[in-house]
């Protein structure tokens, strides 16, 4: 399960964002906000700091989505 969802995790931070619709940036928004849960559930018990680092970097690429949703310059 832990090794599964760390590949899961891995495999969304290393895609190609380019979204040609607001509903792919969307879906992809949500299943970034998933991984971040899913793996903070497991964090919580093993207190393991791969996985601490793992969900920043899913942040970052989360935030970044979530910029191009509301309209502001991926720049800024």
């Amino acid at each position: 399960m832990n090794s599964e969802l760390i590949n899961k995790a891995e495999e969304f931070e290393n895609r190609k964002f380019k979204f040609i619709t607001t509903s792919d940036r969307i879906l992809a928004s949500r299943e970034a906000k998933a991984l971040i849960l899913e793996i903070n559930e497991i964090y919580k018990q093993t207190k393991d700091g791969k996985l601490m680092d793992l969900m920043k970097r899913l942040t970052v690429v989360k935030q970044r989505i979530d910029k191009r949703l509301k309209g502001t310059p991926l720049t800024a």
